[in-house]
């Protein structure tokens, strides 16, 4: 007596491919455009917050910036996102703003910075609160990585299966 079941070897051939390297080089490209997502996500919130910046924050979570963290590990299927940026941090979590003399002088209703200058002001000590643009961004993340994750493991699922 002999068995045969329709699709055995296909689904034996892509078992094989998936092994050899074929799912993790899905997964790969995947996750470099979910990481691209998650730029935009974290660029979108830093200019919905208002969060002070100079352009390079916002440019620093671009791929490839030289202030950008963009960093794949154990062969593509782990990605580190992150800045550089030495306020990066103070602007999403807030800092204590210390005092400190700024020397200079008032033009109407404009502070003119002067080096030297024997008049100024005193900036003093306040909290000053953070944007939260990375949390925001990471609360919006999470709840689309999830479906993205499960849409593409399906749809790798429907492709080899």
């Amino acid at each position: 007596m002999k068995f045969e079941i329709e699709g055995l070897e296909a689904f034996a051939k892509a078992l094989d491919d998936a092994a050899s390297g074929g799912l993790q080089e899905q997964y790969t490209l995947w996750l470099e455009a979910v990481g691209m997502e998650f730029l935009d996500l974290i660029q979108d919130e830093i200019i919905r917050t208002g969060t002070v910046d100079t352009r390079r924050l916002l440019n620093s979570f671009t791929k490839g910036d030289s202030d950008g963290v963009w960093e794949m590990h154990e062969g593509g299927l782990s990605l580190l996102i992150g800045s550089n940026v030495n306020y990066a941090a103070y602007a999403n979590f807030g800092h204590m703003q210390d005092r400190r003399w700024v020397p200079g002088h008032w033009n109407s209703d404009r502070f003119v910075y002067e080096p030297g200058a024997k008049t100024g002001m005193m900036l003093t000590e306040k909290w000053v609160e953070g944007s939260h643009y990375w949390d925001n961004a990471f609360a919006i993340f999470g709840k689309i990585f999830e479906k993205s994750l499960d849409r593409k493991l399906q749809e790798w699922l429907d492709a080899h299966f």
